[in-house]
């Protein structure tokens, strides 16, 4: 099947290497986000996988108005740099406005929109005019075909690279669950398509005041998105899953993470001689 890499100075997503976009759900402190790239950087690089690290500056959509959103478009921004500077590695997070795009876009190297948000067309308009690549999060409202929609927006503003992420689909309350069938079928739109298989796992306000998670089915899942056929693996990863901050019940440790990847590049290895 045809696609069109996205390509940055850094990496390319949909080429020969594997891609893993892996960190905190939310950018917590300097200390936290810089222990878990440097961390998946090395452990990435040392098996020939391409890492993108990905932390959100905010949270604009948290279940309860106590929750935990970040530190401040400011002190989160400066987090995604000071890692970008020191470990020399690519950055994404997300974007909940327009007004925000051209700020964040001086210090990501990719622009993410989320799934609640993905037919916003100012939004989508405003990052693909920034000239940086967009990930499109598939809304979990939506069939993998109406994302053709989502590409025809970014098409009509030029944007240089679009990727499209499943991240599970309603399936009634609190739960989510992923049809194998989105993969190919975003991908036959012709763009990379990452799997999400963190938020895949997620029940959406499941714990009444936040959401709750099945952390259990991460490995299973990013296993059969890997023999379905994707271009890059999502997770959010974080040393001490069950006291983070956002999004910890479906969140990996470490060692979770390091397994979930592994096992998910053999199948890859594999299957991408089918796509």
């Amino acid at each position: 099947m045809k696609i069109t890499p996205v390509q940055t100075a850094s990496c390319t997503i949909g080429g020969d290497r594997f891609t893993v976009i892996a960190g905190p759900c939310v950018a917590e402190t300097p200390e936290l986000c810089m222990k878990t790239a440097a961390h998946f950087a090395d452990f990435c690089a040392k098996r020939g996988i391409q890492y993108i690290f990905k932390a959100s500056f905010d949270k604009a959509n948290r279940s309860s108005i106590s929750s935990f959103r970040g530190n401040g478009m400011e002190a989160g921004l400066e987090i995604l740099a000071e890692v970008k500077r020191s470990l020399h590695i690519p950055v994404i997070t997300d974007v909940h406005e327009s007004s925000q795009v051209a700020k964040v876009a001086d210090v990501v190297d990719f622009l993410q929109i989320p799934a609640f948000l993905c037919r916003q067309t100012d939004l989508l308009a405003a990052c693909a005019e920034t000239g940086l690549p967009v990930n499109v999060k598939k809304g979990q409202f939506l069939a993998a075909e109406d994302m053709a929609g989502v590409i025809g927006k970014l098409k009509a503003h030029n944007c240089k690279g679009i990727m499209l992420t499943e991240r599970g689909t309603t399936f009634g309350y609190h739960n989510l669950v992923v049809d194998m069938r989105s993969l190919p079928a975003m991908r036959a739109l012709g763009v990379p398509v990452v799997f999400d298989a963190t938020h895949s796992v997620q029940l959406p306000g499941g714990l009444g005041n936040a959401s709750g998670g099945q952390r259990q089915y991460v490995s299973t899942l990013a296993r059969a998105a890997a023999a379905a056929g994707i271009d890059a693996l999502f997770i959010e990863v974080h040393p001490d899953p069950d006291h983070a901050l956002s999004d910890g019940p479906n969140s990996l440790n470490f060692e979770q993470a390091e397994l979930t990847i592994e096992q998910t590049v053999k199948i890859h290895g594999i299957s991408s001689q089918y796509l």
